[in-house]
Formats: structure tokens, sequence, C-alpha cells
């Protein structure tokens, strides 16, 4: 067996083995384990249900905004997410295990309070790597955030090639639904 899968095999037990013992989610990204701390029904929590029952309005019945388990993994690359809103074919749910993100459509993050760069840097790095065709950003912090799209190859591998900024209150597109920013939560200070 390869090193890198028994490496990140092992790292895969001690998140799961975690789960239900520290508070937040942890995920698996090529640098190791990242722990990312979530309180329930904060703005975090808050705007993630929004987005779902928003974009849900939108779908036809055989796509869903997910929240919740499974992962989404790439055992081969080493890396496995926690995305806040998964959107995908209600068919490509019906499985065993973890997600394969190469069937999402879209995932989608709201910005922690406690690891921003979580977000913005890692995922931004990871969610290509792995094939995930979108990825919407929404930062309670600042009230803005960014839909990435059109994967393409650089020297230091598969990136987004297309970035498109809001703030709230305006319209954002994710895929092939638009939805309303308006009213999500925000961080206070």
């Amino acid at each position: 067996m390869n090193v890198a899968i028994h490496v990140y095999r092992a790292m895969r037990d001690v998140v799961q083995a975690m789960d239900d013992v520290l508070p937040g989610k942890l995920e698996i990204t090529r640098e190791g384990i990242v722990h990312d701390m979530i309180s329930p029904n904060s703005p975090h929590e808050l705007t993630r249900l929004g987005l779902r029952k928003r974009l849900e309005k939108t779908m036809p019945m055989e796509i869903v905004a997910h929240t919740g388990k499974p992962d989404v993994e790439d055992e081969f690359a080493g890396i496995m997410r926690r995305p806040d809103v998964v959107v995908i074919a209600w068919a490509d749910m019906d499985i065993p295990g973890s997600f394969d993100p190469r069937t999402l459509v879209a995932a989608i993050e709201v910005v922690s309070r406690s690891n921003p760069d979580n977000d913005w840097v890692g995922k931004m790095r990871d969610y290509p790597l792995i094939g995930i065709p979108i990825y919407a950003i929404f930062d309670p912090r600042t009230a803005t955030g960014a839909v990435l799209t059109d994967i393409h190859s650089t020297p230091d591998g598969p990136r987004y090639a297309t970035r498109k900024d809001f703030v709230y209150g305006e319209d954002v597109t994710i895929g092939d639904w638009t939805i309303s920013t308006d009213d999500l939560p925000r961080y206070k200070d």
C-alpha cells in the first residue's frame, strides 16, 4: 500500500474517532488535520440553513442542497472535507460512505470566525484539486463572498479560473440557481 494513503487512512481514523468528542468539525488536507470551531445557532449555522433553504426553493426535486454528513473525500489526493452545504443530485447521495467530490455540483462554505483561512485559502486550493466544479464562499465577518468556477491547470495544480465577488444584498448565482443574499446573518464584533 502507498505510504501516503496509509498515512491518510490513519488520519481519517483519528478524525472519525474524535467526531463526537470535539466541538466543531475536523477535516483532512495534505498538510494534516484541520480543526474548525463552529458554535450551534451562530450566524455561521443560520447562514448555512438559510442558504440551503433558498437554494432548494429554486432547484428541481432531483437536486439537493445538503447540509450534514457524509464527508466529501478523495482518498488518493489525501483530502477529506466537510462542506457546509453540498449541491448534489439525489441519486448521487445514495451511496455507502463519503460522497465522491466529482459528483458534486457545488460546495458552499460559510467562513468561520475561528479559522477563515481554511475557507479562503485551504478549500480554495483543495476543491479544484479534487474536482468540485463550483465553490461558493459566504463570509459573515465582512458580508461579502465569492463564487469560483472553471477549473484549469496551473503549475501549482488545478485552480479556479473565474471568480465573481459579491456583497450581501446582491443576488448570487451558484450553478444554474440564483438566490438572494438579503438578510444573511453577520458576526457581531
